[in-house]
Formats: structure tokens, sequence, C-alpha cells
């Protein structure tokens, strides 16, 4: 009996002695780049979503940059991952998207966003969707609707914020651009819906990047409910509108129902409601967190301020009428507001990290790529290398003069790269556009309180930013 159990202990350490081995040095047909996987199974996950206050290329990648080099191996999340902070590998997996690699996020990004969201989905899939969303927010969408939509939304909460002590910046430019999203997508009002679909965004945004553990009380299992209520609403929604066909909103639910009508229509009800998710999502969280850096850059820097404001005041002084509204030819003449912008997002780095599969194993840099493992491009190492940008950390609008930025490229994607750039890359330009005009030639603010970043490892304010808002000239 006690040999039977020694025997037993035996193999047991043996079987684990050898499965750990084979986590730290896994199979490849070639020669894996440096790095370390972790423990088993929970890898370095832990030590990826350590929040920290630095505004630097995050923690855990500059260590690791600085131990292996530009192109590293770890595990995040029970997956192999390929983490590249090299520009040229970088482009080179943007460009072969559909050949060498595909679209890919962990299970649990998976989860949240829905199995069949745009991001999980390749091919002729995808671009069918790609057109979908470009008949919203594509040129003349931009031209014809939404640009004088954005400067009167802009105006109105404005107005309305200048009448409070103080407002919470993150908070209430999130609540505006959800709200105009929301009308142009399913037409929400939120003073009219007994529930508020926003809500449910916020618990969402809370839990999206942090440990994946769904269990009550975790960030993770909020962000699940958020998204399971989101979804209810969005789908009683739909059918609300599908039982009053004769009723047209003229807003993008009613394109889509059109779609579902077609008699060979490859899109779902379940396509269409991750998308409609993600839309509402991917529309507002991003760009107010621009925004409200945008905002605390210029607080912080009253010569960027003065300059940014004398472009805007000229526009105004150049007008046969000062209160028409902007037009398309004065929005694409702001070039220092599009510099600060482009210098935003730079130094934002709102998404950390960029993921891809490869299709096949994949010789490049002296090193191989298996099959089947994630790769994760990092826009923070590419936006802060000093080999790029001199001083990088610095807010230096002026770095950006004479240069063209309309897609991604090797030194800047943080609308991504590739085919899958940003569809509403243009949209959050002219929404942080024309928001900053209103701005500066009708308000000054002094900051209240907060205005400190964590990432976690994604961009947040977590004590907000408390501003006060007067109107100029009174």
């Amino acid at each position: 009996m006690w040999s039977a159990g020694l025997c037993t202990g035996a193999f047991l350490i043996i079987f684990i002695t050898h499965w750990v081995y084979r986590w730290r040095n896994p199979r490849c047909n070639g020669r894996l780049p440096p790095g370390s996987m972790g423990l088993p199974l929970l890898g370095e996950t832990l030590q990826f979503f350590a929040p920290n206050k630095s505004s630097d290329i995050p923690p855990f990648v500059k260590k690791r940059m600085g131990r292996y080099g530009p192109v590293f191996r770890t595990s995040l999340v029970g997956r192999p991952v390929i983490v590249s902070t090299d520009p040229e590998l970088n482009h080179f997996i943007f460009q072969q998207e559909g050949r060498l690699f595909q679209s890919w996020y962990p299970d649990t990004f998976t989860a949240i966003f829905g199995r069949q969201n745009v991001g999980s989905l390749h091919g002729f899939m995808y671009k069918y969707l790609k057109n979908m969303v470009l008949n919203l927010f594509g040129p003349e969408s931009l031209k014809e609707k939404l640009l004088p939509q954005v400067e009167q939304t802009a105006h109105r909460n404005l107005s309305s914020w200048a009448m409070q002590p103080s407002i919470e910046l993150k908070e209430a430019t999130a609540t505006m651009i959800f709200d105009l999203t929301a009308k142009k997508l399913i037409s929400y009002d939120p003073s009219k819906s007994s529930e508020n679909l926003r809500e449910n965004f916020v618990a969402f945004i809370q839990g999206l990047i942090s440990f994946p553990l769904d269990l009550p009380g975790t960030a993770y299992h909020k962000c699940m409910q958020g998204r399971k209520k989101a979804m209810k609403m969005l789908k009683n929604m739909l059918d609300e509108r599908r039982n009053s066909p004769g009723k047209h909103n003229g807003d993008f639910f009613d394109y889509v129902l059109e779609e579902l009508k077609k008699e060979r229509t490859i899109l779902t009800e379940e396509i269409a409601l991750d998308l409609m998710f993600v839309l509402l999502f991917a529309s507002f969280e991003t760009t107010s967190l621009a925004l409200t850096l945008a905002i605390k850059f210029l607080t912080d820097d009253p010569a960027v301020l003065e300059k940014i404001t004398e472009e805007h005041e000229a526009i105004l002084k150049s007008r046969e009428n000062i209160d028409s509204g902007i037009t398309w030819k004065e929005y694409k003449s702001m070039t220092y507001t599009s510099q600060v912008i482009n210098e935003t997002v730079r130094l934002a780095n709102i998404v950390p990290g960029i993921f891809r599969k490869a299709l096949q194993d994949i010789q490049i840099k002296g090193y191989t790529i298996p099959a089947g493992w994630a790769v994760m491009v990092c826009p923070p190492a590419v936006h802060l290398n000093p080999a790029t940008y001199e001083d990088p950390l610095a807010f230096k609008p002026g770095r950006w003069e004479g240069m063209e930025v309309n897609g991604g490229s090797k030194h800047f994607m943080a609308f991504g790269g590739g085919m899958r750039f940003c569809v509403g890359t243009d949209f959050t330009k002219m929404q942080m556009a024309v928001f900053l005009h209103c701005l500066v030639t009708k308000y000054r603010w002094m900051p209240i309180k907060g205005g400190n970043i964590v990432r976690t490892p994604g961009l947040s304010f977590p004590d907000g930013f408390h501003i006060q808002l007067v109107e100029k000239h009174k």
C-alpha cells in the first residue's frame, strides 16, 4: 500500500515537473523570441494588469524590452503571446492581415464584446460590416449631417455645464458623446426611456480591462452583467422596431432592419446586436478619454492654449456672420488643432495592445512565431520611442507641423493600422476639433481637483478631472 502511494506520488511529481518544463519551454519549429512564460496557466497576467501611474511605456513592457529586446514572448490569460514593440514588425503584421495573421482577442475580450463582434470576424463579413458602419460615419455623412449636430451638441452641453459650480469632465463628455451617438444609432433618448442604457456601459467599462475572474464582486463580473443588461435593452429595442414596421426613424437601426429583411442577407440578429454594442462603446469611451486628456494638457500648457485659441478666434473673425455654424472648410482649416489632437492621442495610448493571431509558422527577425500563437502589437512603445519622437513624454503639438496623418503608419497607430484601421477615426477627430472650437472661443476654465491618470493597463482618471467652466466676457 505504502509503495503504491509512493509510486503514485513520484509519478505526479514527474508529471507536474514535465508539465511545468513544457509550459516554460514551448515547442517551436525554429527559434522562439526570448522571454518568460511565467506561472503555468496564469502566465504573467497579474504583472500585465498591475496598475501604474506612468505615462511612459508600460512598466510590464519596458522592463522586458530592456531584458529581451523589442520582440519577446510571454503568456497572458492562459495564452502564449509574442509582444512586438518593433515598428517594422508591427507594420508587417498589419499588412499581412488575412494572409499570415488575423484579428484575434483573448476569450475574455470576446465574451465581453460578443462572439460575433466585428473584431472577431474576418474576410468578406468584416468588409461587409465595415461598409455598413461607413454608411453612418463616412465622409458624406460627416459633412452633411454629423458636423452641425456635433456642434449643436457641444454648445448645448457647454452652456449647461457653465451653470454648475463644477463638472467632472470625463463623465460629462462621455455622457454628451454617448447621447449623441445613441441617438444616431438607435434614436435613444435618455429622458424618454425607463431604463438608463449608459449606466450599463459604465459597469461594463469598469471591468473591461481587468483580471478575468467572473465571480460576484469582481470588476470583470460587473462588466459581464453590464453587457448582459445592455444587450437585453438593445434586443428589446430591435423587437419593438420590428413590431412597428411603418415607423421609420432614419437611424442605423432602420438600416440594420432593412439588411436583415433581405432574402439572401448574410447579416444575423446576433451580429447586428454585437455590432450595435461595440459601436456604442467605441464611439464614446475612447473619445471622452482623449478629450479629457487634451483639456488637461491645455490647462497645463498656457502657450499651447493661447495658440489654439488664436486659431479658432481667427475662424470667427473671418466669417460674415459670427454666429453661423462651422463649415467643412473651416473644420479642415484647423491645422494647429489637428496637431494638438495627434499629440494628445500619441501620448494617451488609450489602446495598450492590438492583438493578432498567426495563421501559420512565420519566420521573421530571426525568430519563429508559431501557428496559433497570439501577437500583441504595443502602440505605446512605438509612440514613446525617443528614436522617433524627441523628448517623447513631452506634450509638443508643433512636432506634427507639416505632417499629414490620414492613416496608420509604422510610427503612429493610435487608430490601428492596415485594413482594420478604425473606421470612426474621422468622426472622432471631428468631434474633438469641434468641441475644442466651442470651448476655447466661448469659455474659460479652472481646474478644481483630479486630473491624475492610472493605467491598468488602459488609461483612466480614477479621481476624475473636475473643472469650473465660465463663459467669456461675463
